[in-house]
């Protein structure tokens, strides 16, 4: 019975795992994904990987931050002008800076998700939905600047900026595009882990 249990759970885990990485497969190439902006795109795909942490839990928010990593990295082919000039200038630099960062925001929300809930099921919710586009700017930005911020191209959004040091430039760059990720992430995000928690009888 334990087994056969077991089984089950693993293939519900495994068509909930196929159902966010075809959300955020569809998400990426669709106008669902990305808001375009001159330098940082702001992106709403943390709502999939937030949900797929909280959901599945750690392994499946790694799995799903790959796939948006992956996803990211073919943006640097003609889709986002950013990430084609951060390719041509360093292509080992960029495929760090688009897969690394968004497999620990998956794992790292997920593990994060897992230890409130077991204090607080419904601020779980929306801690974990926080968590994953903060994690993911935090990581993203710091992986930025170590591979990047000496280059001329960085160099020229800080002269723009105005800034006289990584940290500030990160807080200039990010601004509004991180607030507006972070806080559809979270609501959104929240939303829909509960009701599908609630409809799985994780809840």
């Amino acid at each position: 019975m334990n087994r056969e249990t077991n089984t089950k759970k693993r293939t519900r885990s495994m068509v909930e795992l196929a159902l966010m990485i075809a959300i955020i497969i569809i998400m990426a190439f669709t106008p669902l994904g990305y808001l375009r902006t001159p330098g940082l795109s702001i992106t709403f795909l943390t709502v999939p990987v937030a949900v797929g942490a909280m959901i599945i839990g750690p392994e499946g928010g790694a799995i799903c931050g790959l796939a948006f990593g992956v996803t990211s990295l073919m943006q640097c082919f003609g889709a986002s002008p950013f990430g084609s000039m951060l390719f041509s200038i360093n292509p080992v630099g960029t495929i760090i800076l688009c897969i690394i960062p968004r497999i620990l925001e998956g794992w790292l929300a997920g593990l994060i998700f897992k230890k409130i809930r077991a204090k607080k099921a419904n601020l779980a919710y929306f801690v974990g939905g926080f968590a994953c586009p903060v994690l993911n700017t935090i990581l993203y930005m710091s992986t930025l600047v170590l591979f990047f911020y000496n280059t001329d191209y960085i160099q020229g959004f800080v002269d723009t900026l105005g800034v006289s040091n990584p940290l500030m430039f990160v807080v200039a760059f990010v601004g509004v595009q991180g607030a507006i990720e972070a806080g559809v992430c979270t609501v959104v995000s929240a939303a829909v882990s509960r009701a599908l928690a609630a409809a799985l009888k994780q809840v």
